[in-house]
């Protein structure tokens, strides 16, 4: 299994300047790649091939007094910025073809320099390496401070230097991990579990724990909205303007770095504690359109849901998504029987059938739990019971007399 692990990179004044101009001269080939196959696409000719374009906008190009600076980064970099522009158009076409799963994809657009991500990309030829000291040397860059904070566990096949709206840099490297060791990290588990994500809880497991929900957007509103409004008082184009984008900048970052550290951390916690992991597949997209969506973006269920998968695939857990139509909270979890649905703020009920007094979520991580498969007794049988025929004040056509039903 492939990973990525980032790591902070400090690089000096001069090193900066070298990066810039590896950004702008990834950016330059990346559009021109897109100029020219809009240019085929517009004529009616066929898209031109990567070997043509690499000989084109990168070999001649730099020949040329209007490209010649292309020869002052590594070849390696352009190349991938072509390889970037190919696999943009791929996706692009599978995603019209219904081929690639997700939402549907538009066309590749021009990059800008002031877009707030910036990247480029290094291979095995382009000869980088990790100093005896721990520093990244990187071609025609230099050797750049990266702060560890582990060790890889393998050779890294590639490295990414990115730069984000705040004006880090970070070193992104593609490793490929090793089944037995990850096999040897986690040992085998006879615990399940099933959670019931929300929103006053992020998380209820399906052993009664309840994880509270940081909300770290809220908690930083105050200082965002005062940083905010700083920049909205700046001139457009001015230097105190940058630095009030930057302050904003890192406001967010300060907050996505926190809320991806909470989701690590929990997420390494429940597959570590438990051989299966059951969630709900929740509608987030459409959710996030309601009058809840800053909460429901506070949370970030999709990011935690998304590690819990990968993780549980590196260490060979069992990870599955009960369907969203599932009444989870409106079935209870003792005797099977439907209660209906229920407004937000009914946090208990009491089942109609049985008698048994639910907390809300609690009982959802229950049912999520034994609607996966995962909740067995001693002896190997379901707990969740058959489903059972409906009572005739409970079902029938609308107006038909008990005879007409009965017959």
């Amino acid at each position: 299994m492939q990973l990525r692990y980032a790591f902070r990179l400090d690089p000096t004044p001069g090193q900066r300047i070298a990066l810039a101009r590896a950004f702008g001269c990834a950016r330059v080939v990346y559009n021109d790649a897109i100029t020219a196959r809009e240019r085929a696409r517009a004529a009616g000719e066929a898209f031109p091939a990567a070997a043509a374009l690499s000989k084109t906008l990168v070999t001649e190009a730099k020949k040329t007094p209007e490209r010649h600076w292309l020869g002052e980064v590594s070849a390696v970099v352009l190349q991938q910025s072509l390889r970037d522009a190919e696999m943009a158009y791929r996706n692009f076409f599978a995603s019209l073809k219904g081929q690639r799963k997700g939402p549907r994809l538009g066309a590749p657009r021009l990059k800008s320099r002031k877009d707030s991500r910036q990247s480029v990309r290094f291979t095995a030829n382009a000869r980088w390496s990790i100093t005896a000291s721990g520093r990244l040397n990187l071609p025609k860059i230099g050797e750049v401070r990266v702060k560890w904070s582990r060790t890889l566990p393998a050779v890294p096949s590639s490295v990414t230097v990115v730069k984000d709206a705040a004006g880090r840099y970070f070193a992104s490297f593609a490793v490929d991990t090793d089944p037995a060791a990850d096999a040897a990290r986690m040992p085998d588990s006879d615990q399940s579990v099933g959670i019931d994500l929300g929103l006053a809880h992020f998380a209820v497991l399906s052993d009664g724990t309840k994880i509270d929900s940081p909300r770290f957007l809220r908690r930083a509103e105050k200082k965002l909205k005062r940083a905010q409004r700083e920049l909205s008082r700046k001139q457009k184009g001015s230097k105190n303007r940058e630095k009030a984008r930057l302050k904003v900048a890192r406001a967010h970052a300060q907050v996505a770095d926190a809320r991806r550290e909470f989701h690590h951390q929990l997420s390494a916690q429940l597959i570590r504690e438990n051989q299966a992991v059951a969630v709900e597949d929740l509608a987030v997209n459409g959710l996030a359109r309601t009058r809840l969506a800053k909460s429901v973006h506070d949370a970030g269920w999709a990011q935690f849901v998304g590690m819990l998968e990968y993780k549980a695939q590196r260490y060979g857990r069992t990870f599955l998504k009960v369907g969203r139509f599932e009444p989870t909270s409106q079935v209870c979890s003792t005797c099977g029987h439907p209660d209906g649905p229920k407004p937000l703020h009914v946090r208990e009920w009491t089942c109609a059938a049985c008698g048994t007094v639910h907390d809300r979520d609690h009982n959802a991580a229950l049912n999520v739990k034994q609607a996966a498969g995962l909740a067995v007794t001693a002896c190997g049988a379901q707990v969740r019971p058959e489903p059972v025929l409906a009572q005739r004040t409970e079902a029938g056509s609308h107006g038909s007399p008990p005879d007409a039903r009965a017959a």
